[in-house]
C-alpha cells in the first residue's frame, strides 16, 4: 500500500498562480504553506492510517447510538485539540478568522486522507457560517464557540424518503408548542446524523411552517440535548449500508417532538440552507480533486516500480514505459490538477467578495467538474494497476467506492447542468463567466461557447442540451486554466510535469469542446 502523501506543492501551485490568490485579502503564501505542512504532517500521520481500516469496520448501531470505527474518536480528540475545527470561525467566538483559501487547503488533503471521517467534521464551517449570516447575536454566542473548538459537529438535514431534489415534497414539520418550535418527522441521508466522537451535535434542520411550498419552509437549530443536558427526541433509526464510506455513518433520523429553535425568518428556510450547501458543494468538488490526486500518486508510483515486458532494445521494461500507462497517468494527473485549478479560481473570487455572480456559475461546473473528474481518474487508477487495482491491498478500488457518491450528493450532476443551462445562463451570473472569459486564452474556444449560449437563450427547453452545454462550458474553462498553469509552469518544482499536463489538457479542451459544440446542433 502507498502511504498518503499531501499534494501540497500542487494545491499551492494553483492557488497562488493559477487562481491569483494573492488579490484575494489577507492571502499570505508563507503562512498558507506552514499551515498546509502543519495539516498535512497531520493528515498523513494520524488520519490517513485509520482510512483502510475505518473502511473495513464501518459504523455500527448500538442501543440507539452510532459507534464510529477504532481510532476514529482518538483522531478527532487531536484534530480539535489543535485547533483545526476553528480555522475560519469568527475570533471573537473563539475561531482564528482564516478565509475560505485556507480551509481550500486543509479540506482537500484531509478528503484525500480520510473521505469518511472528513464527511462527519465537514459541515462545521458551513454551519458557523449560516450562523454568521442568519443567527441572532445570543445563536451565535451559544453555538459558534462550541463549533470551533470541537465540543460540536454539525449536520445538515434536508432530504426525506419522498423528498429528495424536489423539496417542495418535505413533510418534516415544526409547529410552536408553548413558545417554543418542536419538530416532528424523518430525514434520510444524514452524513455524521449520530457519531461518538463530539459530546454535542448541532442539527440544521429545513422543516415545513406553512403549507406554501418551498415558501413555507423554515431552517431551525436543533441540538442533540435540550438545555437541561437531557437527550433530545432526535433518534437514528438507522444506518444505511452504502457502497464506499463505510466509516462515515448515513444516518435515518426520527424527529418527535424535538426541540429546536428558528433561525433567520420564517419561511426563508431555504435561503439560509442554501449558504450551508454552496459550502458542501465546494467541498465535494475538492473531494472529487483530492481522489483524483490519490488515485495519481499511487498509480505513477506503481507504474514506475512495476516491471512489464521489454523495451524495444530488448532492456526490462517498467508499466511507464508503455505508451498506453503514459497516457492514462497523464489523464489522471490532468484531471487532479485541472479540476483544482477550477475550485480554486471559485475559492479565490469567494474570498475576494467582489464577484459573486462569477461564484454563483462557477459553483456548479466546479461541482459537475471535479466529482466527474474524481470517479474518472479512480477507475483509469486501478486500469493501470490492472488486476492489483481490482484487489483491496493498493487501495484504488475503496478510492473509487468513496468517490462515486461525489456526483450524487448535494445535488445529483444532472441538476446543476440544468441550473447552469436554465437560471444561471441567462443574467448576471451567465454575463459574468462570460466576461471572465473573455480575458483569457480560451484556445479559441470562446466564440463557440458564446455561440452555444445565444443557442441555448433561444431554445424553448435548454434542458435537452444541458449535460453537452455544461462539458463545453467545462472544457472552455480548462482551456483558459491550463493556458495559466503553462505560463506559470516554472514556479512549481516540477515544471516539465506541469508544462506536459497544460499541453494535455489544451489539446484535449480543443479536441473536445468542438464535439460538444456539434452535439448541442452548432
Amino acid at each position: 500500500m502507498k502511504p498518503f502523501v499531501a499534494p501540497l506543492d500542487d494545491i499551492l501551485f494553483t492557488l497562488t498562480h493559477v487562481a491569483d490568490a494573492d488579490a484575494a485579502p489577507e492571502w499570505d503564501a508563507e503562512m498558507a504553506r506552514e499551515i498546509g505542512a502543519h495539516f498535512a504532517a497531520f493528515a498523513e500521520g494520524e488520519l490517513a492510517p485509520l482510512d483502510e481500516p475505518g473502511d473495513r469496520q464501518g459504523c455500527r448501531l448500538e442501543n440507539g447510538r452510532v459507534r464510529m470505527p477504532d481510532g476514529f474518536a482518538e483522531a478527532y480528540s487531536a484534530y480539535a485539540d489543535q485547533g483545526w475545527p476553528g480555522l475560519t470561525a469568527p475570533e471573537d467566538h473563539g475561531g482564528q478568522g482564516m478565509g475560505a483559501l485556507m480551509l481550500a487547503i486543509t479540506s482537500e488533503i484531509f478528503s484525500g486522507a480520510n473521505h469518511s471521517l472528513q464527511m462527519v467534521t465537514g459541515l462545521v464551517p458551513g454551519a458557523t457560517r449560516v450562523l454568521t449570516r442568519f443567527g441572532t447575536d445570543d445563536q451565535q454566542a451559544r453555538h459558534i464557540p462550541g463549533l470551533a473548538s470541537g465540543e460540536t459537529l454539525a449536520t445538515m438535514c434536508l432530504t426525506e424518503p419522498g423528498a429528495g431534489s424536489d423539496l417542495s415534497r418535505i413533510r418534516c414539520r415544526a409547529v410552536q408548542a408553548e413558545g417554543n418550535w418542536q419538530i416532528s418527522g424523518e430525514k434520510i441521508f444524514i452524513s455524521g446524523g449520530d457519531q461518538d466522537l463530539s459530546p454535542k451535535i448541532l442539527h440544521l434542520v429545513l422543516a415545513r411552517t406553512s403549507d406554501e411550498g418551498v415558501k413555507g419552509l423554515s431552517l431551525f437549530l436543533c441540538p442533540c440535548t435540550r438545555p437541561d443536558g437531557s437527550r433530545n427526541a432526535v433518534t437514528v433509526t438507522r444506518i444505511e449500508e452504502k457502497m464506499g464510506l463505510h466509516a462515515s455513518p448515513t444516518c435515518q433520523l426520527a424527529f418527535d417532538g424535538a426541540e429546536a429553535e428558528l433561525i433567520g425568518e420564517e419561511g426563508q428556510g431555504l435561503k439560509a440552507m442554501f449558504t450551508m450547501m454552496n459550502h458542501a458543494r465546494a467541498d465535494v468538488a475538492l473531494q472529487g480533486v483530492a481522489h483524483a490526486a490519490r488515485a495519481y500518486d499511487v498509480a505513477s508510483h506503481y507504474a514506475a516500480e512495476r516491471q512489464q515486458g521489454r523495451k524495444a532494445d530488448g532492456s526490462p521494461a517498467m508499466l511507464t514505459d508503455h505508451a498506453d500507462v503514459q497516457r492514462m497517468l497523464t489523464e489522471i494527473d490532468a484531471a487532479a490538477m485541472g479540476g483544482r485549478a477550477i475550485c480554486h479560481l471559485a475559492c479565490v473570487a469567494m474570498d475576494r467578495g467582489d464577484a459573486p455572480d462569477l461564484v454563483e456559475f462557477l459553483t456548479p461546473v466546479a461541482k459537475v467538474a471535479c466529482t466527474e473528474a474524481g470517479t474518472r481518474a479512480a477507475e483509469l487508477g486501478v486500469q493501470v494497476l490492472g488486476g492489483y487495482g481490482y484487489l483491496s491491498e493498493y487501495r484504488l478500488e475503496q478510492t473509487y467506492r468513496d468517490a462515486r457518491i461525489a456526483a450524487i450528493y448535494e445535488g445529483a450532476n444532472g441538476i446543476h447542468e440544468r441550473m447552469l443551462a436554465t437560471r444561471l445562463l441567462s443574467g448576471a451570473p451567465g454575463d459574468a463567466f462570460e466576461a471572465f472569459l473573455s480575458g483569457e486564452d480560451t484556445s479559441g474556444l470562446l466564440p463557440l461557447w458564446q455561440r452555444a449560449r445565444a443557442h441555448l437563450l433561444s431554445a424553448g427547453d435548454a434542458t435537452p442540451l444541458a449535460h453537452d452545454f455544461m462539458a463545453l462550458t467545462v472544457q472552455t474553462l480548462l482551456a483558459a486554466l491550463y493556458a495559466r498553469i503553462a505560463a506559470s509552469a516554472d514556479k512549481h518544482p516540477q515544471p516539465a510535469r506541469l508544462q506536459a499536463l497544460a499541453a494535455h489538457g489544451i489539446v484535449t479542451a480543443r479536441a473536445f469542446g468542438p464535439a460538444f459544440a456539434v452535439r448541442l446542433g452548432l
